[in-house]
């Protein structure tokens, strides 16, 4: 026992003059995946970090890595041959080259602290990302929403692509539906020459990528943990931007985005695409940009489709005139729209014909946690979503509005991070207002704690609430998100939609109603 208290103690003491700084780029001009040696993940099991672990792992690179718990995607790498310890322990990481930590890894991580002492090269996951950037005709895809979206529409669109853009490499957040494909995983590395990454603006780091092409979704200010305010954030996306090689898409609707343009060098705004369901005349002034019209049918059709038309303009189709190409989504919503119409421009700057990549998207059942069926039981669905940010949530019910027109929907929401949840709880309450029926749970923390957030939780939101319906009865705060779903379950009727939104955990609880449902329905009751 007194052993492990020394150990801890020499950690701890260690780890005081570590500092991790994800903003700073680890690797310079000259250096390549070639360089990296054995290569070990600290929390390989994450969304972001499995999916950069497999692409080095298929390119020929050494990769270990360790994770706090067993999960899918820890499994699926074990399978593919790679080293994976369950636990964090300083031997995990003896012999690796480099370590490669995410911005939820801490400075005392035992892992980090023995990386140092054995001299080995500590680096961010987007410096890993920037080098796998420079192998290909790389495209990032930036924003406070949209982003694994977007990124998986253009990775599926170029998945049905011939010559050189067969078989691209993608690193995404979530996995990829498609109507013939069936579900595939967030991470591959293709013969293809086309690399699509999600770029997280989270903590900054992605001021590091040097793509061919940026495409940016939307600039809404999200992440004042980080940045602290609006323009200092709306201040990264310039920069991104203008480490563009070749091109820059950007959303016209999104009044931050617009914000961006207008602060664009001139060089930059050259080679520029606005994509927007807004005229040129109600755009006003896009500089030296072009613009692809989003023009968004208003009905909605019985099959759930979402119709709309994309009017180019000649110096993108190589048509006198322009050219009208409409194009058809399984995925609702006008926000899916914008979406796609990203993709579709960001497919045809990379060389596939603007037809074919209209047409390819409407193979497209979504990416994981988007909008995405988990089941159905006793006359009711179950839709799990990732929505965390109030536009998102606002985006979510308004499609679902239009998908369901005659149900009421029901939301189990997750706030994520106590600062989020601080910072816009009144925004929260506006966006889940859209439903007839809400149970906010506990925040779910991820990096943050508690007690740095005194008095913020699932009840910041619903105070914020109060007087926004005629009845406060349609939202209430239940802190465990078990007892939250089967409330839940118990309250839907026939015909009802239940949504579990959120970017943590939430997730699981999907399941959870669908098995309350179908025993309610085996029963009779």
């Amino acid at each position: 026992m007194q052993g492990s208290v020394t150990v801890l103690s020499e950690i701890t003491s260690n780890a005081e003059s570590i500092k991790l700084d994800p903003t700073k780029a680890a690797f310079g001009s000259s250096q390549g995946i070639q360089d990296l040696g054995h290569t070990h993940f600290i929390g390989i099991g994450g969304a972001g970090m499995s999916v950069l672990a497999e692409i080095l792992h298929e390119q020929g690179v050494e990769v270990s890595g360790s994770d706090r718990s067993s999960n899918a995607k820890t499994q699926r790498l074990q399978s593919l041959g790679i080293t994976v310890s369950i636990g964090h322990d300083a031997s995990h990481v003896h012999g690796a080259k480099t370590v490669v930590y995410s911005s939820a890894v801490r400075a005392d991580n035992p892992e980090i602290v023995e990386a140092v002492r054995q001299g080995s090269q500590i680096v961010h996951r987007s410096d890993i990302l920037s080098l796998i950037m420079q192998t290909k005709h790389s495209v990032t895809v930036a924003g406070a929403h949209g982003k694994t979206t977007t990124s998986s529409l253009l990775a599926h669109i170029l998945l049905q692509g011939q010559g050189s853009l067969a078989d691209p490499s993608y690193a995404i957040g979530g996995s990829i539906q498609s109507s013939d494909g069936g579900t595939l995983d967030g991470g591959h590395a293709g013969s293809g020459s086309a690399f699509v990454a999600e770029a997280d603006e989270s903590d900054g780091s992605f001021d590091k990528y040097h793509p061919d092409i940026v495409v940016i979704t939307n600039v809404e200010a999200d992440h004042l943990d980080h940045y602290g305010t609006a323009e200092r954030y709306r201040a990264a996306f310039v920069r991104h931007a203008g480490h563009a090689k070749r091109y820059v898409v950007i959303c016209g609707d999104d009044e931050g985005a617009l914000q961006v343009l207008n602060a664009l060098d001139a060089q930059v705004l050259e080679h520029t695409i606005v994509y927007s369901t807004r005229s040129a005349e109600e755009l006003g002034d896009l500089h030296e940009a072009a613009l692809v019209q989003i023009v968004h049918e208003s009905e909605h059709e019985q099959d759930g489709a979402e119709r709309f038309t994309l009017i180019w303009p000649s110096e993108l189709s190589q048509a006198q005139d322009g050219i009208e190409v409409p194009v058809q989504l399984r995925i609702p919503g006008i926000h899916n729209a914008r979406n796609a119409t990203a993709a579709i421009v960001a497919a045809h700057l990379l060389g596939m014909g603007i037809e074919q990549a209209s047409a390819a998207a409407a193979g497209f059942l979504g990416a994981s946690r988007r909008f995405q069926l988990r089941g159905q039981a006793d006359g009711v669905q179950v839709v799990d979503d990732y929505a965390h940010h109030p536009t998102e949530i606002e985006a979510l019910l308004q499609a679902a509005r239009r998908r369901y027109p005659q149900a009421r929907l029901h939301v189990l929401f997750q706030p994520h991070l106590f600062s989020r949840t601080k910072f816009f709880a009144h925004e929260f309450a506006q966006a889940l207002s859209l439903a007839d029926d809400v149970i906010v749970t506990g925040v779910y923390p991820a990096r943050e704690k508690q007690e740095d957030f005194p008095g913020v939780g699932a009840q910041s939101i619903v105070d914020e609430a109060q007087g926004m319906k005629p009845s406060d009865n349609w939202i209430s705060a239940v802190a465990d998100m078990q007892v939250a779903a089967q409330m839940v379950a118990l309250r839907v009727r026939s015909g009802d939609v239940v949504f579990t939104v959120g970017a943590g955990d939430i997730t699981d609880m999907g399941p959870v109603v669908v098995h309350a449902l179908q025993a309610r329905e085996s029963s009779g009751h």
